[in-house]
């Protein structure tokens, strides 16, 4: 949904943590023409940082429209911070078979009201050791053959500055650069109506990681490396190649 109509509590996060940020980080935003309009959209960003999320939400926020991130259901069930969390219009995510498609439905019904909702595709911080985006997993395109909405791809470098997943050492420097970049949205036409068969997922999430991964190379250059590891081939004994 768009920023103006979420009321008090998002408003007060904003008014508390938006200074920090400002202080802490000097921003260069890019491509947030692509985040426009007032349609649900599906964010998908590259996870390089305990930090990128703050620096993601201050993008998406600066762009017009209001973040909402999936959380473990877990912690909405903390006190005082999981009220918090609903109050910021967040979204809680269960595991397991039932209570995953009740997850779902709650997505899908904020895309149906406007929302912007992140997913990071990864689902974790990347384990490539040079913070490249690596295999994702499928919830995010699964959300897309659900609803149709566009898949907007979001790349970060810079919140690794802030905190570094590899080294657990926090950066506190004011002025620390973050470099973040939307793009138009991933061509997953080829894929609308398509049964979600876990063949079809996994095309779509490579699809998105592929693009994540090249719009960081632009940004950083260098050459990334593959997405996942190829199976190492298996020796017929008495075989030689």
């Amino acid at each position: 949904m768009a920023r103006r109509k979420v009321g008090f509590w998002p408003r007060l996060a904003v008014v508390l943590v938006k200074p920090v940020l400002t202080v802490w980080t000097r921003r260069t935003w890019r491509g947030m023409e692509h985040l426009g309009g007032d349609g649900g959209i599906i964010i998908v960003p590259n996870h390089i940082s305990h930090a990128d999320p703050l620096v993601a939400a201050h993008f998406i926020y600066d762009s017009g429209r209001w973040p909402q991130f999936l959380g473990k259901a877990s912690v909405f069930k903390v006190p005082v911070i999981g009220w918090i969390l609903h109050r910021c219009r967040q979204i809680p995510v269960e595991r397991g078979s039932v209570e995953a498609v009740k997850s779902l439905d709650k997505l899908i019904a904020a895309l149906h009201e406007g929302g912007a909702v992140v997913i990071y595709p990864e689902g974790t911080t990347t384990r490539e050791p040079d913070l490249w985006p690596m295999k994702g997993k499928t919830g995010a395109a699964r959300l897309a053959l659900a609803t149709g909405a566009p898949v907007i791809p979001v790349v970060m470098v810079g919140p690794e500055r802030m905190f570094d997943p590899r080294t657990a050492r926090f950066g506190l420097r004011p002025r620390t650069p973050v470099t973040v970049v939307a793009g138009p949205p991933v061509d997953l036409s080829r894929w609308a109506g398509t049964p979600p068969s876990r063949a079809v997922l996994e095309e779509m999430t490579d699809t998105i990681m592929l693009r994540l991964r090249d719009m960081v190379a632009e940004i950083r250059g260098g050459t990334p490396p593959p997405l996942w590891a190829r199976p190492a081939r298996t020796r017929t004994p008495g075989v030689t190649e």
